[in-house]
C-alpha cells in the first residue's frame, strides 16, 4: 500500500557545554562576527553615512522691482549714463542720470502660486549723439525655500555685455539659479542673507559702487546667478530712439544640496548594515550547524524528539 506524507515538523536539536568551554568561545566569537563583520563592510563600502542630501524644488522667487544700470558710451564727452530705482543713488548721479520707462512682468504659467519667469523691458531715452558699447544691470529679488530647510534671502541677477559696435538694443535670456558654497541645515530656518544686497538708505558712493556690490555679494556662501546667460546684441539706433534692454529670466527648479541630520544617517546606516546582516546571519547560521552536527567541538546534544519521549512507528 502507498504511504504519503500527513504532517511534519523540524525536531529542536539542542548542543549544550560549560560557560567556559571551548563550544561557548566559539558561539562568542562567531555571534560578534555575525554582528560586526557586516558593520565593517557597510562602512568600507564608502556609502555607510550619508554626507549630502540632495532635492529639487521650485523656489519662490520675486522680483523686489530694485535695479541698477550704467550704459557704457563711445563718445568722449560722457563715459556713462545711469540709473537705479535708490533715490540716493540717483541724487549721486543727477549729471548722469537718464530716467528710462520700466516694464515687468512676472508669469505664473504652471498655476502652482509660484512666479516661473521674469519679462523686464527697459527703454532709455539717449542723445542720437550717445552711442551705447556697454550695459551693466543688477535687478534685485527674493528667494525662498521651504523643504528640508527654510531659507529666506535677498539675491541678485548680474549682467553684463559690451561689444565693439554700438547697439540699439541688448536681449538677454537666462535661468536664475542659486549657487553654494557650503550645504545647507536640515530642519532649520536661515536668515542670514535676508537682508538687502544694497544699503539704499545711504547717501555715499561707495555703497552703491557696482564692483563691491558684486564682491559683497559673492563673500556669501549661498548666492544666485543668472546662468546660463544667452545674449543678442542689436546694432543700428534710429534718431530719437531709446536704447532697450529686454530680460526674459526663468525661475526654474533648483537642486538643493543640504546636510543630513543625525536621524536621517542613522536611518541610512541601519538600512544597508541590514542588507549585509540578513545574509551574515544565514551563512553564519549555516557554519554553526556544520560545526556542532559534525561534533568537531564537544557538547552534549539533546533534541526535542527524546525530551518530550515520542514513539516512532
Amino acid at each position: 500500500m502507498a504511504v504519503y506524507r500527513v504532517f511534519s515538523h523540524p525536531i529542536l536539536q539542542e548542543y549544550k557545554a560549560h560557560i567556559f568551554s571551548r563550544a561557548t568561545v566559539i558561539q562568542l566569537l562567531i555571534t560578534l562576527l555575525t554582528l560586526i563583520l557586516p558593520l565593517l563592510i557597510a562602512y568600507r563600502s564608502n556609502g555607510f553615512w550619508v554626507k549630502e542630501i540632495r532635492n529639487r524644488q521650485q523656489p519662490k522667487i520675486t522680483f523686489k522691482k530694485e535695479l541698477i544700470f550704467v550704459l557704457h558710451l563711445s563718445n568722449n564727452n560722457q563715459s556713462y549714463v545711469t540709473y537705479s530705482t535708490f533715490q540716493n543713488y540717483n541724487n549721486l548721479q543727477q549729471q548722469f542720470l537718464r530716467i528710462p520707462l520700466i516694464k515687468a512682468l512676472e508669469k505664473d504659467i504652471t498655476g502652482d502660486g509660484l512666479s516661473d519667469s521674469l519679462e523686464l523691458s527697459l527703454e532709455i531715452p539717449l542723445f542720437d549723439s550717445e552711442q551705447v558699447v556697454g550695459v551693466e544691470l543688477l535687478l534685485f529679488f527674493t528667494y525662498e525655500i521651504q523643504k528640508f530647510n527654510r531659507l529666506f534671502m535677498e539675491s541678485m541677477a548680474y549682467i553684463q555685455y559690451s561689444f565693439a559696435v554700438p547697439g540699439a538694443k541688448l536681449q538677454v535670456l537666462g535661468n536664475l539659479k542659486i549657487q553654494q558654497k557650503e550645504l545647507l541645515s536640515c530642519q532649520s530656518t536661515d536668515r542670514r542673507y535676508n537682508i538687502p544686497v544694497v544699503d539704499s538708505n545711504s547717501i555715499f558712493s561707495d555703497a552703491y559702487d557696482l564692483s563691491k556690490i558684486i564682491q559683497e555679494f559673492n563673500k556669501r556662501n549661498v548666492t544666485t546667478e543668472l546662468v546660463p546667460p544667452y545674449y543678442t546684441w542689436s546694432i543700428g539706433r534710429g534718431a530719437g530712439k531709446p536704447f532697450i534692454i529686454s530680460t526674459t529670466i526663468k525661475y526654474t527648479e533648483d537642486e538643493i544640496v543640504y546636510k543630513p541630520s543625525f536621524l536621517y544617517q542613522l536611518k541610512w546606516g541601519w538600512v544597508q548594515y541590514l542588507c549585509v546582516l540578513i545574509p551574515s546571519i544565514f551563512l553564519f547560521d549555516k557554519l554553526k550547524i556544520f560545526l556542532f552536527s559534525n561534533r568537531l567541538v564537544n557538547t552534549i546534544v539533546s533534541n526535542s524528539f527524546k525530551s518530550q519521549g515520542l514513539k516512532s512507528y
